[in-house]
Protein backbone atom coordinates (compact mmCIF):
# COMPACT_ATOMS: atom_id res chain seq x y z
CA UNK A 1 0.00 0.00 0.00
CA UNK A 2 1.77 3.39 -0.93
CA UNK A 3 2.37 5.97 1.49
CA UNK A 4 -0.76 8.78 2.18
CA UNK A 5 -0.38 12.09 4.00
CA UNK A 6 -3.66 13.25 6.22
CA UNK A 7 -3.79 17.11 7.19
CA UNK A 8 -7.16 18.84 8.67
CA UNK A 9 -7.90 22.33 9.60
CA UNK A 10 -10.69 24.59 10.95
CA UNK A 11 -12.94 26.93 9.70
CA UNK A 12 -13.28 30.44 11.12
CA UNK A 13 -15.69 33.10 12.29
CA UNK A 14 -14.70 36.74 13.15
CA UNK A 15 -16.88 38.05 16.22
CA UNK A 16 -15.48 41.25 15.73
CA UNK A 17 -13.09 43.93 13.69
CA UNK A 18 -13.86 42.66 9.97
CA UNK A 19 -12.42 44.98 7.33
CA UNK A 20 -10.40 47.45 9.71
CA UNK A 21 -7.90 44.33 10.35
CA UNK A 22 -6.68 44.81 6.94
CA UNK A 23 -5.66 48.15 7.94
CA UNK A 24 -4.04 47.16 11.17
CA UNK A 25 -6.25 47.02 13.44
CA UNK A 26 -7.07 43.98 15.76
CA UNK A 27 -9.93 41.05 14.97
CA UNK A 28 -11.71 39.07 17.47
CA UNK A 29 -11.97 35.84 15.89
CA UNK A 30 -12.60 31.63 16.78
CA UNK A 31 -12.23 28.77 14.81
CA UNK A 32 -14.70 26.71 13.77
CA UNK A 33 -13.91 22.41 14.33
CA UNK A 34 -15.80 22.20 11.13
CA UNK A 35 -13.83 22.78 8.76
CA UNK A 36 -11.53 20.82 5.60
CA UNK A 37 -9.57 17.47 5.60
CA UNK A 38 -7.11 16.07 3.01
CA UNK A 39 -5.55 13.10 1.94
CA UNK A 40 -2.31 13.07 -0.19
CA UNK A 41 -0.32 10.48 -2.21
CA UNK A 42 2.33 10.65 -4.39
CA UNK A 43 1.40 10.32 -8.14
CA UNK A 44 2.74 10.19 -11.78
CA UNK A 45 2.82 12.79 -14.33
CA UNK A 46 1.06 16.31 -13.18
CA UNK A 47 0.22 16.71 -9.38
CA UNK A 48 -3.84 17.31 -9.13
CA UNK A 49 -6.74 18.50 -6.44
CA UNK A 50 -9.87 17.16 -6.09
CA UNK A 51 -12.71 18.65 -3.79
CA UNK A 52 -15.38 17.16 -2.62
CA UNK A 53 -18.58 18.20 -2.22
CA UNK A 54 -17.35 20.75 -5.00
CA UNK A 55 -16.65 17.53 -7.53
CA UNK A 56 -13.98 19.72 -9.13
CA UNK A 57 -10.76 18.43 -10.13
CA UNK A 58 -7.56 20.50 -10.77
CA UNK A 59 -3.78 20.53 -11.54
CA UNK A 60 -0.86 23.69 -11.26
CA UNK A 61 -1.66 24.13 -14.83
CA UNK A 62 -5.72 25.12 -14.91
CA UNK A 63 -6.34 28.63 -15.25
CA UNK A 64 -9.31 28.45 -12.65
CA UNK A 65 -8.63 30.19 -8.95
CA UNK A 66 -8.11 26.89 -7.46
CA UNK A 67 -6.20 25.40 -10.05
CA UNK A 68 -3.75 28.86 -9.52
CA UNK A 69 -3.75 28.16 -5.55
CA UNK A 70 -3.08 25.08 -6.07
CA UNK A 71 0.21 25.74 -8.20
CA UNK A 72 1.18 28.71 -6.23
CA UNK A 73 0.94 26.69 -3.06
CA UNK A 74 3.18 24.00 -4.27
CA UNK A 75 5.70 26.30 -5.25
CA UNK A 76 5.63 28.30 -2.03
CA UNK A 77 5.74 24.93 0.14
CA UNK A 78 8.74 23.35 -2.47
CA UNK A 79 7.20 20.32 -3.40
CA UNK A 80 9.25 18.71 -6.12
CA UNK A 81 7.78 15.29 -6.60
CA UNK A 82 4.17 15.15 -8.20
CA UNK A 83 1.46 14.24 -5.49
CA UNK A 84 -2.00 13.52 -5.65
CA UNK A 85 -4.64 15.29 -2.96
CA UNK A 86 -8.52 14.38 -2.49
CA UNK A 87 -9.92 16.85 -0.16
CA UNK A 88 -13.13 17.55 1.63
CA UNK A 89 -14.59 21.10 2.50
CA UNK A 90 -17.61 20.38 4.87
CA UNK A 91 -18.40 24.58 4.31
CA UNK A 92 -20.66 26.49 2.85
CA UNK A 93 -18.53 27.86 -0.06
CA UNK A 94 -18.17 31.94 -0.21
CA UNK A 95 -20.17 31.83 3.13
CA UNK A 96 -17.43 34.27 5.28
CA UNK A 97 -16.86 30.87 7.01
CA UNK A 98 -12.62 30.49 5.83
CA UNK A 99 -13.50 27.22 3.55
CA UNK A 100 -10.71 28.49 1.11
CA UNK A 101 -8.11 29.00 4.32
CA UNK A 102 -9.36 25.82 5.44
CA UNK A 103 -8.80 23.74 2.31
CA UNK A 104 -5.77 25.51 1.74
CA UNK A 105 -4.22 24.52 5.16
CA UNK A 106 -5.67 21.08 5.59
CA UNK A 107 -4.05 20.24 1.68
CA UNK A 108 -1.19 22.08 3.13
CA UNK A 109 -1.01 19.28 6.27
CA UNK A 110 -1.09 16.96 4.39
CA UNK A 111 1.25 17.20 1.63
CA UNK A 112 3.87 17.43 4.70
CA UNK A 113 2.53 14.71 6.39
CA UNK A 114 2.75 12.65 2.95
CA UNK A 115 6.66 14.66 2.85
CA UNK A 116 7.66 13.96 6.57
CA UNK A 117 7.90 17.49 6.76
CA UNK A 118 7.73 19.04 10.37
CA UNK A 119 6.27 22.69 9.59
CA UNK A 120 5.73 25.27 12.24
CA UNK A 121 2.52 28.00 12.51
CA UNK A 122 4.26 30.46 10.61
CA UNK A 123 5.65 28.96 7.90
CA UNK A 124 2.38 27.19 7.86
CA UNK A 125 0.81 30.80 7.75
CA UNK A 126 3.32 32.24 4.87
CA UNK A 127 2.46 28.67 2.27
CA UNK A 128 -1.66 29.29 3.12
CA UNK A 129 -1.02 33.19 2.72
CA UNK A 130 0.02 32.74 -0.64
CA UNK A 131 -3.00 30.64 -1.32
CA UNK A 132 -5.39 32.55 -0.01
CA UNK A 133 -4.10 35.87 -2.32
CA UNK A 134 -4.97 33.91 -5.10
CA UNK A 135 -8.95 33.58 -3.76
CA UNK A 136 -9.36 37.17 -2.02
CA UNK A 137 -6.41 39.66 -3.22
CA UNK A 138 -5.19 40.97 -0.43
CA UNK A 139 -6.31 38.92 2.57
CA UNK A 140 -5.72 39.84 6.40
CA UNK A 141 -4.61 36.62 6.82
CA UNK A 142 -6.65 35.75 10.10
CA UNK A 143 -8.92 33.61 7.89
CA UNK A 144 -5.66 31.07 7.55
CA UNK A 145 -4.05 32.02 10.83
CA UNK A 146 -7.24 30.30 12.43
CA UNK A 147 -7.50 27.53 10.11
CA UNK A 148 -4.11 27.05 11.26
CA UNK A 149 -4.57 27.38 15.13
CA UNK A 150 -8.10 26.81 15.87
CA UNK A 151 -9.65 28.72 19.46
CA UNK A 152 -10.38 32.16 20.41
CA UNK A 153 -7.91 34.25 19.41
CA UNK A 154 -6.91 38.01 19.01
CA UNK A 155 -5.50 38.82 15.60
CA UNK A 156 -3.47 41.75 14.16
CA UNK A 157 -2.28 41.59 11.13
CA UNK A 158 1.11 40.44 10.81
CA UNK A 159 2.14 39.30 14.35
CA UNK A 160 1.53 35.80 16.08
CA UNK A 161 -1.86 35.48 17.22
CA UNK A 162 -3.25 35.56 20.89
CA UNK A 163 -5.22 33.41 22.88
CA UNK A 164 -8.31 34.35 24.15
CA UNK A 165 -9.48 32.42 27.21
CA UNK A 166 -13.18 32.92 27.86
CA UNK A 167 -14.88 32.55 31.64
CA UNK A 168 -17.77 30.61 29.75
CA UNK A 169 -18.84 29.20 26.68
CA UNK A 170 -19.79 31.73 24.33
CA UNK A 171 -23.50 30.64 22.55
CA UNK A 172 -23.11 32.17 18.76
CA UNK A 173 -25.81 31.39 16.10
CA UNK A 174 -24.31 31.37 12.83
CA UNK A 175 -27.09 31.62 9.51
CA UNK A 176 -25.88 31.13 5.99
CA UNK A 177 -27.66 34.36 3.67
CA UNK A 178 -27.06 31.36 1.07
CA UNK A 179 -25.70 34.32 -0.95
CA UNK A 180 -21.97 33.71 -2.06
CA UNK A 181 -19.69 36.73 -1.03
CA UNK A 182 -16.64 37.78 -2.54
CA UNK A 183 -14.02 38.35 0.32
CA UNK A 184 -11.73 40.23 -2.99
CA UNK A 185 -14.76 42.40 -3.83
CA UNK A 186 -15.51 43.56 -0.50
CA UNK A 187 -12.18 44.50 0.60
CA UNK A 188 -11.72 45.93 -2.88
CA UNK A 189 -14.40 48.43 -2.02
CA UNK A 190 -13.41 49.43 1.29
CA UNK A 191 -10.37 50.34 -0.28
CA UNK A 192 -11.90 52.27 -2.89
CA UNK A 193 -13.68 54.15 0.25
CA UNK A 194 -11.13 55.03 2.48
CA UNK A 195 -8.70 56.16 -1.36
CA UNK A 196 -11.90 58.39 -1.73
CA UNK A 197 -12.02 59.76 1.89
CA UNK A 198 -8.77 58.64 3.74
CA UNK A 199 -9.64 60.42 7.21
CA UNK A 200 -13.15 59.28 7.54
CA UNK A 201 -12.32 55.67 7.19
CA UNK A 202 -9.52 55.46 9.52
CA UNK A 203 -11.89 57.17 11.90
CA UNK A 204 -13.99 54.20 11.00
CA UNK A 205 -11.27 51.58 11.84
CA UNK A 206 -10.51 53.43 15.26
CA UNK A 207 -13.72 52.93 16.13
CA UNK A 208 -14.12 48.98 15.18
CA UNK A 209 -10.54 48.23 16.76
CA UNK A 210 -12.15 50.08 20.70
CA UNK A 211 -15.42 47.87 19.90
CA UNK A 212 -12.60 45.05 19.41
CA UNK A 213 -10.58 45.86 22.17
CA UNK A 214 -14.09 45.92 24.51
CA UNK A 215 -15.11 42.68 23.04
CA UNK A 216 -12.43 41.06 24.21
CA UNK A 217 -13.17 42.20 27.35
CA UNK A 218 -16.48 41.34 27.54
CA UNK A 219 -15.65 37.67 26.07
CA UNK A 220 -12.68 37.15 29.02
CA UNK A 221 -15.58 37.70 31.11
CA UNK A 222 -18.35 36.07 29.75
CA UNK A 223 -20.26 39.45 29.81
CA UNK A 224 -22.57 38.21 26.83
CA UNK A 225 -25.08 41.27 26.55
CA UNK A 226 -22.10 43.48 26.61
CA UNK A 227 -21.01 41.17 23.91
CA UNK A 228 -24.17 41.70 21.82
CA UNK A 229 -24.00 45.19 22.18
CA UNK A 230 -20.75 45.53 20.72
CA UNK A 231 -22.14 43.31 18.22
CA UNK A 232 -24.24 45.79 17.46
CA UNK A 233 -21.87 48.83 17.23
CA UNK A 234 -19.97 46.59 14.84
CA UNK A 235 -22.82 46.12 12.04
CA UNK A 236 -23.21 49.60 12.37
CA UNK A 237 -20.50 50.73 11.35
CA UNK A 238 -20.10 47.82 8.47
CA UNK A 239 -23.21 48.34 7.03
CA UNK A 240 -22.00 51.95 6.89
CA UNK A 241 -19.54 51.15 4.11
CA UNK A 242 -21.83 49.61 2.07
CA UNK A 243 -21.22 45.82 2.86
CA UNK A 244 -24.05 44.53 3.79
CA UNK A 245 -26.80 43.14 2.05
CA UNK A 246 -31.41 43.05 2.84
CA UNK A 247 -31.03 39.32 3.50
CA UNK A 248 -28.60 39.72 6.30
CA UNK A 249 -29.89 42.86 7.22
CA UNK A 250 -33.84 40.72 7.66
CA UNK A 251 -31.58 37.94 9.80
CA UNK A 252 -30.17 40.24 11.87
CA UNK A 253 -33.62 41.98 12.83
CA UNK A 254 -35.04 38.21 13.18
CA UNK A 255 -32.10 37.53 15.72
CA UNK A 256 -32.53 40.55 17.08
CA UNK A 257 -36.60 39.83 18.01
CA UNK A 258 -35.99 36.56 18.87
CA UNK A 259 -33.65 37.28 21.81
CA UNK A 260 -30.05 37.61 20.48
CA UNK A 261 -28.17 40.12 22.66
CA UNK A 262 -26.58 41.17 19.29
CA UNK A 263 -26.01 40.25 15.93
CA UNK A 264 -23.87 41.35 12.91
CA UNK A 265 -22.60 40.10 9.76
CA UNK A 266 -19.24 38.04 10.12
CA UNK A 267 -16.52 37.90 7.23
CA UNK A 268 -16.34 39.88 4.18
CA UNK A 269 -19.67 40.81 3.58
CA UNK A 270 -21.78 41.02 0.69
CA UNK A 271 -23.59 37.74 1.03
CA UNK A 272 -22.18 34.73 3.03
CA UNK A 273 -23.17 34.73 6.91
CA UNK A 274 -24.26 36.52 10.08
CA UNK A 275 -23.76 35.66 13.46
CA UNK A 276 -25.88 36.27 16.98
CA UNK A 277 -24.87 36.07 20.47
CA UNK A 278 -26.97 34.49 23.36
CA UNK A 279 -27.45 34.10 26.94
CA UNK A 280 -27.16 30.29 26.31
CA UNK A 281 -27.70 27.36 24.44
CA UNK A 282 -31.51 26.95 24.81
CA UNK A 283 -31.33 30.88 23.40
CA UNK A 284 -29.29 30.15 21.13
CA UNK A 285 -31.54 27.17 19.60
CA UNK A 286 -34.28 29.51 19.68
CA UNK A 287 -32.74 32.44 17.36
CA UNK A 288 -31.71 29.53 15.05
CA UNK A 289 -35.21 28.11 14.68
CA UNK A 290 -36.58 31.79 13.82
CA UNK A 291 -33.72 31.87 10.77
CA UNK A 292 -34.71 28.86 9.62
CA UNK A 293 -38.68 29.28 10.10
CA UNK A 294 -39.01 33.06 9.05
CA UNK A 295 -36.09 33.90 6.87
CA UNK A 296 -35.96 30.21 4.96
CA UNK A 297 -32.29 30.10 5.80
CA UNK A 298 -29.93 27.56 7.09
CA UNK A 299 -28.60 27.93 10.79
CA UNK A 300 -26.59 26.33 13.21
CA UNK A 301 -25.19 27.08 16.50
CA UNK A 302 -21.36 26.75 17.77
CA UNK A 303 -20.07 26.91 20.78
CA UNK A 304 -17.42 28.83 21.75
CA UNK A 305 -14.74 28.59 24.21
CA UNK A 306 -15.36 28.16 27.95
CA UNK A 307 -15.58 24.15 28.87
CA UNK A 308 -18.23 23.45 26.90
CA UNK A 309 -16.41 24.02 23.63
CA UNK A 310 -18.05 22.88 20.65
CA UNK A 311 -19.50 22.75 17.27
CA UNK A 312 -23.12 21.16 16.77
CA UNK A 313 -25.74 22.03 13.68
CA UNK A 314 -28.91 21.21 13.49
Amino acid sequence: MSAMGVGEAHGKVILLGEHSVVYGRPALAAGLPRGASARAWDAEGESSLHVTPWDVTVTPSDERSLGKAFGVMLEAARVERPVRIEARVDLPGGSGLGSSAALGVAVLRAIDALRGVERDDASALEVSLAWERVFHGNPSGVDNAMSIAGGLAWYVRGEPIERVRTRRAIPLVIGDSGEACSTKITVGEVARQHEKNRERMEKQFDAIAAIVRNGRLAAEQGDLKALGQLFDMNQSLLAGMLISTATLEEMIGVARASGAYGAKLTGGGGGGCMIAVTEDRAGAEKVRAAIEEQCGKRAFVALLGGEAAGDQER
